[in-house]
């Protein structure tokens, strides 16, 4: 394996550590966002999909503590129980989110169109392949299995459960290239869909990837996208590429299918001596 010279790694990728929902499974993200409206809806509140998708990508229960921070959420909740919810509150909506979210994702599980090439032709390249995610471990367990039956079967698996402190800060990504023993943090790729992602990998000090068009930006399952208008697409399209681009990410693509001319790039840049 190489290892950086002087201090500044020119050798080829070594690892691509990727996101899940939106990413590589589950095209519009919908697992989350259909899991965190049954929940509220549950404590008689409706969310919307603009509320969901806010937080997306964070740990599931930081995510729904910023949920409860958001100020509608916190007058619903107000007017409803007579108070501002509390950390125990927040505890009660984690235990009884798990089941719910683990049955969404099952009903999602399914390989982004072209995720089972790209695993392959990198395996191919020798390059090792990582995942983490904003779940639980027991959220996952059932996702990681099916994904594998479909064709894509990460060596590593982090999930936020299982560090510190999850997105934005590097743990998990740092975690994952350690695992897959990763030379230089500038020889790994860290794929999102969400911009607290695309920070995860950035203050890992590796070069990032943002899919714009399968997850979270867009938010659309693959037969709602494929039925929309041509322009309507671009327009959409357009909007989220901006937003992945304000979030530094080094490169901004529509879905994982396009990621082997990135790995390219990269290459060619990393050959170059450049840095993330």
């Amino acid at each position: 394996m190489d290892s950086p010279v002087g201090g500044r790694y020119a050798g080829p990728v070594q690892a691509v550590i990727m996101d899940w929902a939106g990413t590589t499974v589950d095209f519009g993200s919908m697992a989350p966002i259909r899991a965190f409206r049954r929940l509220f809806a549950g404590e008689g509140i409706e969310v919307t999909l603009a509320e969901c998708r806010r937080p997306m990508g964070s740990e599931k229960r930081e995510h729904i503590r910023q949920m409860l921070a958001m100020p509608r959420i916190r007058d619903a909740w107000l007017l409803a129980r007579g108070e501002a919810p509390h950390e125990a509150d927040i505890e009660r909506l984690y235990r009884d989110f798990v089941p719910i979210q683990i049955e969404c994702i099952r009903d999602g599980a399914v390989l982004i169109p072209g995720m089972a090439r790209v695993a392959r032709e990198l395996a191919g390249r020798g390059i090792r392949l990582g995942a983490n995610t904003g779940y639980s471990r027991d959220m996952v367990a059932e996702l990681v299995q099916r994904a594998a039956e479909q064709g894509y079967a990460p060596e590593v698996v982090i999930t936020a459960s299982e560090v510190r402190r999850g997105r934005p800060w590097p743990e998990m990504s740092l975690q994952a290239a350690c695992a897959l023993e990763a030379s230089a943090v500038q020889a790994c790729v860290k794929v999102d869909d969400t911009g607290v992602g695309i920070a995860e990998g950035l203050n890992a000090g590796m070069w990032t990837v943002a899919l714009a068009v399968s997850g979270n930006e867009v938010g659309l399952p693959l037969e709602d996208w494929q039925a929309l208008a041509p322009d309507e697409r671009q327009r959409l399209r357009e909007r989220a590429r901006a937003r992945l681009a304000a979030s530094g990410a080094h490169y901004v693509i529509d879905t994982i299918a396009e990621l082997i001319p990135v790995i390219d790039d990269i290459e060619a840049r990393l050959a170059r001596s450049e840095r993330p």
